[in-house]
């Protein structure tokens, strides 16, 4: 915390209390009904509000006991200290007194005698007794002659002193009786020439010390007058023993008394704390000569004892008196004497308030804010406590000096409840408001203890105060009323009301903003409100000039406010709110062009959750403001309470219950963070700000605390948060009061408005918060405590090895880039030092990162040159991350200590240099694809020994995906079974997602027996039953037999053994297996109930089972694959049943385009990587059905069941975790990349994505880039990125043959070429020819001959000549050899090959539409396609393919 703001002292003499208990120095002071109790400048010990006292008159503390009184109206109420020997102090109501008279007056000062008595004044003067053993009672109490306004108590109880408004006689009561049945006083008068301004009795050392009351009165002739006891048995009890005149004291300079003042402000300085003050300046002496004479004056007025009269003149003029052996009978003409008389003394004592305000109290005391310090509290009557530290050898030197005191802080505030807090555009000010439409106007200084903000202006207005806005950095103030806007000069202390403007509009007007400024109209200022209908009105303000600068004047007045234009926004929706947007970033300024580039205003929300940022442009030509939708999310969240949106497109919404929060990124529509709180914390304000980079923070505000949330890199690897919290901040200790409102200055430090108090928490954050260790922060990294160096250090680009940057640089495809970094870093750390540091950058130029990945990597090249095959001695370090250089490396990360990266960060970097190393070992027998799935899955491995059984998890779709498309998943599976030592288990191979992503069948059939055998003979007892349910799966019941006979020791091995051994096509077996399905189901036995429904031959319900009942959807793919093959209807059922569902329902593309990879429909899994996947998964775009037939030019439709367009609605009510930001993954556009250009189908998916969608998804993808830290790869994105071209259009036109009597021919074979040639080439839709193109579309063939005809002359597509490698040319060997490459299916859903003669790679291939359903019974059975053999193609298409 940097500075309290605890409220506004009332301008009475008796609202501030101090007093030194036990050791603690307590400051008491009254604010409205609030009583603060404060321990130091900027440490408040509690606040309390006093609900049956609206307004309090008077504090006053007891010394010895720590007890606090108040009183208001005709009640006190006393509190009592406890807690402290606990570490927590509390004052805790103890008495309530009140005078039970009907005719008991308001009580207006209040003084302790003792700890046992009180005495009150006002009307009645009543001293009360307030012994613990009885009920509090008055014991004696007094009419007087005019109403009291200073009561005051001696030390020793003997004496009170009063007196009335303007008495020029102090009463003077002398007590005659201590008994507190028989309480008498005598009373005499004090005699003044004017009134009587204040009063102090001289304080004791000690409280049992026996010394003779002594009375100081300030008089408003500006003379302080010493009265003493003389003869305490005579009638006049004081009398006077000697004077000090302020007026003499200070003596004019020059001889202009222009200068001079006739102000006079005094106080005393009680013997005890001026020795205890000077004790503590010699002891801290430091041997400084220019200080020791100083110091040598006060050690020779110490050795007096006097007691210290200070007088101000209120212009850096200083007086002090030593008054020696006051009140003693010998008086002599040395008996007061000076001490010093000094000038530079800047000190404020409030002159420039109005006159009622115009008067200022003073309190001292030793021991401030260190134990050296000398502390000088001024009580202006306009409202501040003004808290100075000084010393005394310092501020009695004689020498000329400019920093006598120093202003520690300036206690103010309100004195109700604070409502709303506004600030301005830069945060340099503030405006905060009641209830009561009381406002102060403050602005931030310059870096200082305490100084965080000063009170610049205050006001009253006379009208509702419905919306303000602050202008000209906190000059001037507008506010919206119920009819009107008016404007105020808050320049001076006391704001001026400048002008109103009437207005009417047709709803009501919900919210008061400001328009940024057009450049040429710098002295003007636009302010617009908008209503409930979406129509506002738009003023023009001219700002006042400057006080030497004149104005035009019409009449004697000019208006500054005149109605500019009406406007109407335009959304039809019915708006729930609209409000301002808070300001982040920089200044806004217009820049001529309302796009949506423009900064945004205002933000709007309706009651089905639709959030708008709104952004406006006054046109001064046209005489009206323009206004643009910059970004709309339809959030799905029902009637939201609260919204909140910053100016860089980051909005906060809150939902209906207030406990449920969701941040939103405006620009790419994705929800980043949604939190759900307790009941008991309620959401009742949301206030963003940024970091100069444009980091974003987020503080929510509850009744009682406040949570900060910064924003955090993108991590899509490790699915962390993109939100976390950072700050707390409680405020119940402080101040009991809920919070009103809050908001963020420009320096990042954050005012809290609770009650009557303002709570500035600097932007210096505590690292020891649990927040900041959830982080894991390298703390002794970390460059500053500042908050915002803490966002920025969680945010902002990356180190280019830094774990994230490298796993992305992987995903990209730029494998070579890897090495090269690595290698880099290794060459680094081998030489490196703690006092050497460390580029970012690693001295790479950023053209390396731009580079396109190239199949034949330099990497592979060096791994060449080491083989067998080749031999070139060079003696230059590998750029290859091998295991030697793996090994080095991993220990110098182990030894050392990266700035840039924290421990754990480290230690995911020392995994992935152990993955690269793998890979690299095994990358000239895999592809890329497999490569990428290898490191993340030797990556998840190595994490995965770190975490508990129970916190496991699978490998993400991501890395399944990767595998599904690798050409070389026989050698994947071998190294991924090596990980598990080479026997794998189903929670083993479901982890590694192998029955995913396995294409082959018989590879899926062969590796479940290899699971299932495992299973079986993983446990000593060897049990049939943990493995029942793959060998049936499989189809092996005979297997499973032989394994029962040998389980002699199951006590059901026998009835089962019998039950296998019937025939399970016969309809009874069959219902037999299905009731001990159903038993087993009803034993919680889902693994086993599943096998016997596959016993009974019923897939679909073994299916369900293992998706259901185990929630385990990889064991349902598994045994449907085994059990029918890729082509099964149970297999598209839970596909589409459960798979696209909840991949539509996460939001998961990676799980949305695996299903859509299987269910044949390839264009859709390409869509799926771009569009939203709840729009493919939609009743009318059937995931089922066959695709569409090809374009004929560029199309934006969604998929269809049938050739005929159907209209596709949008599904309602989208699941919210459906719209994250985990849904858009950047590596989904690598992926979209390669998938667009693999076959014709996807080629043709990629056409149906309509050209502004993917302007969109490039840029949303180098937008998660850059939240990623990866600003270069969102750069090489972007840079390298080629879309489509949009004109497809035939090769060939079709030619008709005119056979006899000039009718076109009937040659069928003619016709199918014909419709062939005028198929669009999608081909031409690429920019850059890809080296190969699988034609993979329905073919118009009516026999599986010519199907295969077309088929061999679409199995190698021609590349460019300048792009042809001899990696593409591997590459085309590895896709040919894996069997990609396949007959294409007949449009109308019949099959070119029959499915017994087909391999599995083949059926895989095929597209299966709903006509292959719907063949009728009776159809004649094809006959089967004559053998195939390869036919060379033609050397020239051969050669023209390859680009020679």
């Amino acid at each position: 915390m940097r500075t309290i703001l605890p409220g506004r002292p009332p301008p009475k003499l008796q609202a501030v209390s101090i007093a030194c208990w036990d050791g603690l120095r307590i400051i008491a002071y009254i604010s409205g009904n609030a009583l603060v109790i404060l321990g130091g400048a900027q440490e408040l010990l509690q606040t309390i509000y006093t609900s049956d006292l609206p307004i309090l008159e008077a504090v006053t503390i007891d010394e010895p006991s720590g007890r606090i009184a108040v009183c208001g109206r005709s009640r006190i109420v006393i509190y009592d200290p406890s807690g402290r020997e606990e570490g927590v102090l509390k004052w805790t109501q103890r008495q309530a007194l009140e005078d039970s008279r009907s005719d008991a007056a308001d009580i207006n000062t209040l003084s302790w005698g003792s700890s046992r008595e009180l005495l009150a004044g006002g009307s009645v003067l009543t001293l009360w007794s307030l012994y613990d053993s009885e009920e509090p009672r008055s014991i004696w109490s007094q009419l007087p002659s005019s109403p009291t306004k200073i009561a005051s108590l001696s030390h020793d109880g003997t004496y009170i002193a009063t007196s009335g408004q303007y008495d020029r006689l102090l009463k003077l009561w002398r007590r005659l009786s201590f008994d507190t049945e028989d309480v008498r006083f005598d009373t005499s008068y004090l005699p003044h020439p004017a009134a009587v301004t204040n009063i102090h009795w001289r304080r004791p050392w000690h409280q049992e010390q026996n010394m003779e009351d002594l009375l100081y009165t300030f008089c408003a002739d500006n003379v302080v007058r010493i009265w003493a006891p003389t003869d305490p048995h005579g009638l006049q009890a004081f009398q006077k023993w000697g004077e000090i005149d302020m007026n003499v004291s200070i003596q004019p300079r020059n001889l202009l008394s222009s200068g001079n003042s006739r102000r006079r402000y005094g106080f005393i300085i009680d013997s005890r704390d001026f020795s205890m003050a000077a004790e503590k300046a010699v002891q801290t002496h430091n041997g400084d000569l220019a200080e020791s004479h100083a110091l040598e004056h006060l050690i020779e007025v110490a050795q007096r004892s006097p007691e210290i009269c200070v007088i101000f003149d209120g212009r850096e003029h200083l007086s002090a008196w030593g008054i020696e052996n006051a009140g003693c009978k010998g008086k002599t003409s040395s008996s007061i004497f000076n001490i010093a008389h000094v000038e530079g003394l800047s000190m404020d004592f409030g002159q420039m308030a109005s006159s009622e305000e115009d008067y200022a109290q003073i309190y001292s005391f030793p021991g401030g804010s260190s134990e050296t310090a000398f502390t000088i509290l001024v009580q202006c009557f306009d409202g501040r406590i003004n808290w100075y530290d000084t010393n005394l050898t310092k501020l009695f030197d004689t020498a000329l000096s400019q920093k006598r005191v120093s202003l520690q802080t300036s206690w103010s505030g309100h004195d109700g409840p604070i409502k709303k807090v506004v600030r301005t555009v830069s945060g340099r000010a503030i405006i905060s408001r009641t209830d009561e439409n009381h406002g102060i106007v403050w602005k931030q200084v310059s870096p200082g203890p305490g100084r965080a903000l000063i009170r610049q202006s205050s006001l009253i207005s006379l009208e509702h105060i419905h919306r303000s806005c602050i202008l000209a950095e906190g000059d001037f103030v507008m506010f919206l009323h119920h009819e009107s806007v008016s404007l105020w000069d808050t320049r001076g202390q006391t704001a001026e009301h400048l002008d109103s403007c009437n207005y009417s509009a047709s709803g009501k007007l919900l919210c008061l903003l400001l328009l940024p400024a057009p450049v040429e109209m710098s002295e003007k200022v636009y302010a617009a409100a908008i209503g409930s209908d979406m129509k506002g009105i738009t003023w023009e303000v001219t700002l006042p000039k400057p006080s030497n600068v004149s104005q035009t004047q019409v009449n004697g007045y000019h208006p500054y406010i005149r109605e500019f234009c009406t406007f109407d926004v335009g959304i039809i929706e019915e708006i729930s709110y609209i409000l301002p947007v808070d300001p982040a970033g920089m200044v806004s300024v217009a820049s001529g062009f309302l796009d949506v580039f423009a900064r945004d205003v205002a933000i709007t929300y309706s009651a089905s959750g639709n959030l708008r940022m709104l952004s406006g442009q006054v046109d001064l030509q046209k005489g009206s403001v323009d206004w643009l939708v910059t970004s709309m999310v339809e959030t799905g969240i029902l009637n939201p309470t609260l919204a909140s949106g910053s100016s860089i497109r980051k909005a906060a919404l809150v939902d209906e219950t207030k406990t449920g929060l969701t941040i939103w990124d405006t620009t790419g529509h994705q929800l980043e963070y949604e939190q759900r709180f307790t009941e008991a914390d309620v959401i009742q304000d949301l206030d963003w700000t940024s970091t100069p980079d444009v980091q974003s923070v987020l503080a929510v505000g509850f009744p009682h605390r406040v949570l900060v949330l910064t924003q955090l890199r993108y991590d899509y690897l490790n699915a962390r948060p993109a939100w976390a919290p950072i700050r707390e901040i409680l405020t119940r200790d402080l101040s009991p009061h809920p919070i009103g409102d809050s908001c963020w200055l420009g320096n990042g430090a954050l005012v809290v408005g609770a009650g009557n108090q303002l709570f500035v928490y600097d932007q210096h954050l505590d690292l020891a918060n649990r927040y900041i260790g959830d982080l894991q922060i390298p703390l002794s990294r970390l460059p500053s405590k500042d908050m915002f160096a803490i966002v920025q250090r969680l945010n902002g680009p990356l180190p280019v090895f830094h774990p994230q940057f490298v796993a992305q640089c992987v995903l990209s495809g730029k494998i070579d880039l890897v090495h090269r970094i690595l290698t880099t870093l290794h060459r680094k750390l081998k030489f490196w030092t703690e006092d050497d540091e460390i580029e970012s950058f690693l001295e790479f130029d950023v053209a390396d990162f731009l580079e396109e990945p190239d199949v034949m990597s330099r990497s592979a090249f060096k791994e060449m040159r080491s083989s067998s095959y080749i031999d070139i001695s060079n003696d230059e370090e590998s750029e290859t991350v091998d295991d030697n250089v793996a090994t080095i490396l991993n220990e110098n990360l182990a030894k050392m200590t990266l700035p840039q990266l924290s421990s754990q960060e480290q230690f995911h970097l020392a995994d992935i240099v152990e993955c690269v190393a793998l890979v690299a070992k095994h990358s000239r027998s895999m592809d890329t694809n497999a490569a990428k799935y290898l490191l993340f899955f030797r990556q998840h491995m190595l994490r995965r020994t770190s975490a508990p059984p129970s916190q496991r998890v699978t490998i993400s779709w991501r890395e399944i995906v990767w595998a599904l498309h690798s050409g070389s998943q026989d050698i994947l599976l071998d190294l991924v079974s090596r990980q598990f030592q080479s026997k794998m288990f189903w929670e083993q191979a479901r982890e590694a997602g192998v029955f995913l992503w396995l294409s082959d069948v018989n590879a899926v059939r062969s590796q479940l027996e290899t699971i299932a055998r495992n299973e079986y003979t993983g446990t000593d007892e060897r049990n049939p039953v943990d493995c029942s349910l793959y060998y049936l799966a499989l189809r092996k019941k005979t297997v499973l037999q032989g394994l029962w006979r040998m389980a002699t020791w199951n006590r059901e091995q026998a009835s089962t053994s019998r039950l296998l051994a019937n025939d399970f096509t016969n309809p009874r077996w069959k219902t037999a297996a299905l009731k001990n399905a159903y038993a087993l189901l009803g034993r919680r036995r889902f693994h086993y109930a599943a096998a016997f429904f596959l016993l009974a031959d019923s897939l679909q319900d073994a299916a369900n089972v293992c998706a259901v009942q185990l929630n385990d959807i990889q064991l349902a793919v598994a045994i449907t694959r085994a059990y029918e093959g890729d082509n099964g209807p149970v297999l598209q059922n839970l596909i589409n049943d459960q798979i696209l569902p909840n991949a539509a329902e996460t939001g998961n593309r990676w799980m949305a385009t695996w299903a859509f990879w299987f269910l044949r429909r390839r264009d859709l899994a390409v869509r799926a990587l771009v569009e939203p996947v709840h729009d493919l998964v939609s009743p009318a775009a059937s995931p089922s059905s066959p695709p569409p037939p090809p374009p004929t030019s560029t199309t934006t439709s969604l998929p269809s069941h049938s050739s005929s367009s159907t209209p596709v609605t949008k599904p309602q009510n989208i699941p919210t975790k459906a719209k994250s930001y985990l849904s858009n993954d950047p590596a989904l556009v690598v992926l979209y990349q390669t998938l667009r250009e693999k076959s014709l189908q996807t080629l043709q998916g990629a056409t149906m994505v309509p050209p502004r969608v993917e302007w969109d998804f490039v840029l949303r993808n180098a937008r998660l880039y850059s939240r990623m830290g990866c600003d270069l790869l969102a750069l090489a994105l972007v840079r390298g990125w080629e879309f489509l071209k949009t004109d497809i259009t035939p090769k060939i036109k079709p030619k008709e043959k005119i056979g006899a009597g000039g009718k076109p021919s009937a040659d069928r074979n003619d016709n199918r070429d014909n419709n062939r040639r005028s198929r669009p080439d999608l081909r031409t839709l690429l920019r850059r020819r890809s080296s190969l193109v699988v034609d993979d579309l329905a073919l118009k063939s009516p026999t599986a001959t010519s199907a295969l005809q077309q088929s061999s002359s679409e199995l190698i597509k021609s590349s460019s000549a300048a792009n042809w490698t001899r990696s593409s040319f591997q590459g085309h060997a590895r896709m040919e050899s894996s069997g990609s490459l396949t007959a294409s299916t007949i449009a109308d859903g019949t099959q070119a090959i029959p499915e017994e003669d087909q391999t599995p790679e083949q059926s895989r291939q095929e597209n299966i539409g709903d006509g292959m359903k719907k063949q009728k019974e009776g159809e004649k059975k094809r006959p089967p396609p004559p053998p195939t053999a390869f036919q060379e193609p033609d050397p020239n298409a051969l050669l023209d393919s390859f680009g020679f």
